[in-house]
């Protein structure tokens, strides 16, 4: 079966195709709008990629899975009430309206949303055969069911936690005796009105927004500031927040304004070190006691994370070291990026039966799931003479430059998917000079409070990293944070926080083998095993894409250089001082 999924929430829409349960492609909307964070309607640029990727039309579609999100409103059962409106808008002259699926169910009390969507009008419109089945899926079951699908475990506590998702803002499921079952945050919530206004991301966005900030963009800002920063106002903020006593967080906010008008006033006149400082003791808090709760209850020693406040990589090394797990895994696409996956996998469950979804579970070996450019980047990069490549093989000249404190891309394979850049579109530079951060933020534009985060040699990882079997599976993927020993602390300075953790990657050559050379040859002539990987983007832009884009951060001297799988690359007048010079003086 050849499955399309896509989620068109209010932010991070994307796409992902499925040909039954291999994951073929998988993108978010905002690599190719260029718009960060882009969502408010149907990702048809993602769909239409995807597509592409997987070598399929719309025709060919033979499932449609989707999140209860945007859509425009002709879709909607509500001929009357749609044509005055549109009619008005028309005169006004604004553009067609988008509105929320699972909000309608909530604001009408009708939960089966086919009742409320004209699918047919849908597929017919955009191409899609008539035949091909709509299904539309639970938010946070799509969160749930995408980290539970990349383990091998028997017994698993799911927990999920992000603003909201089909009208509540957390989920409790558990896997044992191959049985899944959900405890809280089903689709009997859907329709309720006024259900609870509890969410402790949106607290964080809350709080992000006070410090100055920009909510639902900026929180993982707060999270690196928060290791500056004082909690004093903790207490302030956990009057509103409590743990029931069925392990649920509960909160007396009515709505999201009131969270919002509460939280700027208490943050008023507060530095935003300590606001952070705050918000994130708060979290941390409350949510490994309600896990611990839940990991009790159902006698389950493994803990599969997903939904946006996951992406808070500290509170994740928290949860892994202070809970009695064997392994915790994040899904990668934490955020509601990762529901398009989730939701392609909710409909392959639906269709197949628990039992045999359950048998076709593997671990995640990357999230490579974009378009692969190799065929055109070279070609791009020599286009009009300004860019030169530079002789030797790529490992070894991309090696010459980070050693002499250049800072470059690498631009290889199929984009990431997710929030990270794990190597196909990432910056890399040497760890060894805790300045190059000021440097290189600045020539991004970004004003990032936490260090680069490190990649490490798999062989490596666990003498340079307080790696474990609890903590290894999520450092494949950069979500979490872990201690960095205590011999290696200020020999790679650039990537240690002020806490003495870091957020490592660790790769094998399997997955990315030039990300992988170009580690081993650093560590051949250094003795260090770590690089820096940062996401190869400026501040407030998605992670580089296409060829042109790459092209464009090297001439304008984002990076010093990058390298393909071909050849390493600095721009022409780089390169023209290079030739009159030794081989290790190349200026951006």
């Amino acid at each position: 079966m050849r499955v399309l999924a896509f989620q068109s929430g209010a932010h991070d829409a994307s796409a992902a195709a499925f040909e039954d349960y291999r994951l073929v492609a998988a993108v978010q909307e905002e690599r190719l709008r260029r718009e960060k964070g882009w969502g408010r309607a149907v990702p048809w640029l993602a769909i239409d990629e995807v597509l592409q990727i997987a070598g399929w039309s719309r025709y060919d579609v033979d499932a449609i899975a989707a999140i209860r999100g945007a859509f425009p409103l002709h879709y909607f059962r509500f001929p009357l009430m749609r044509d005055i409106y549109y009619a008005l808008r028309n005169h006004l002259g604004y553009a067609r309206l988008e509105r929320d699926l699972a909000s309608v169910s909530e604001r009408t009390g009708i939960a089966d949303s086919h009742r409320l969507f004209r699918s047919d009008l849908f597929l017919n419109q955009n191409g899609f055969r008539a035949n091909a089945k709509l299904h539309f899926v639970n938010h946070h079951e799509a969160h749930g069911l995408a980290a539970l699908f990349y383990t091998d475990w028997d017994d698993a506590l799911i927990y999920t936690a992000d603003g909201i998702g089909d009208n509540v803002s957390y989920s409790v499921r558990s896997l044992r005796d191959g049985v899944l079952e959900c405890h809280f945050g089903g689709e009997e919530w859907l329709a309720v009105r006024r259900a609870p206004r509890n969410s402790l991301a949106t607290a964080y966005g809350c709080a992000t927004q006070a410090a100055g900030f920009r909510k639902w963009r900026h929180e993982g800002k707060l999270t690196g500031l928060s290791a500056w920063g004082r909690p004093t106002l903790t207490d302030q903020f956990a009057r509103h927040f409590r743990l029931n006593e069925n392990g649920l967080v509960d909160c007396d906010f009515r709505n999201w304004r009131q969270m919002q008008n509460t939280f700027d006033e208490l943050c008023r006149g507060t530095s935003r070190e300590n606001i952070a400082a705050s918000i994130q003791k708060l979290v941390e808090d409350i949510i490994p006691r309600a896990i611990a709760y839940w990991l009790k209850r159902t006698n389950t020693r493994r803990l599969a994370l997903a939904g946006g406040l996951f992406a808070n990589v500290r509170l994740n090394r928290l949860l892994a070291e202070s809970l009695p797990v064997d392994e915790v895994f994040v899904f990668p696409a934490m955020g509601d990026d990762g529901l398009a996956v989730g939701a392609g996998l909710c409909l392959l469950r639906d269709r197949d039966g628990l039992a045999t979804w359950l048998r076709e579970r593997r671990r995640l070996d990357t999230v490579y799931f974009g378009r692969d450019y190799d065929a055109q980047i070279d070609a791009c990069l020599r286009a009009d003479g300004g860019v030169r490549p530079l002789p030797g093989t790529p490992a070894e000249v991309a090696t010459d430059l980070i050693q002499a404190g250049k800072a470059g891309a690498i631009y290889t394979g199929r984009m990431e998917y997710g929030p990270r850049a794990l190597g196909a579109r990432s910056i890399i530079a040497s760890p060894l000079d805790a300045t190059i951060n000021d440097r290189l933020n600045k020539r991004l534009d970004r004003s990032e409070f936490m260090p680069f985060a490190p990649y490490v040699l798999e062989e490596d990882a666990e003498r340079v990293f307080e790696i474990t079997p609890i903590n290894r599976y999520a450092a494949r993927f950069m979500t979490i944070t872990c201690a960095v020993r205590s011999d290696w602390r200020s020999r790679i300075p650039a990537v240690v926080h002020i806490d003495n953790t870091a957020r490592p990657q660790i790769i094998r050559d399997a997955d990315n083998p030039m990300f992988a050379a170009i580690l081993r040859e650093f560590r051949a002539r250094t003795g260090v095993p770590v690089l820096i990987n940062t996401s190869f983007n400026v501040h407030e832009e998605p992670i580089i894409n296409r060829p042109e884009e790459c092209r464009r951060a090297l001439i304008d001297g984002r990076v010093d250089f990058v390298v393909t799988k071909l050849a390493t690359y600095v721009a022409a007048h780089a390169a023209a001082t290079q030739s009159e010079r030794s081989p290790l003086a190349v200026e951006a």
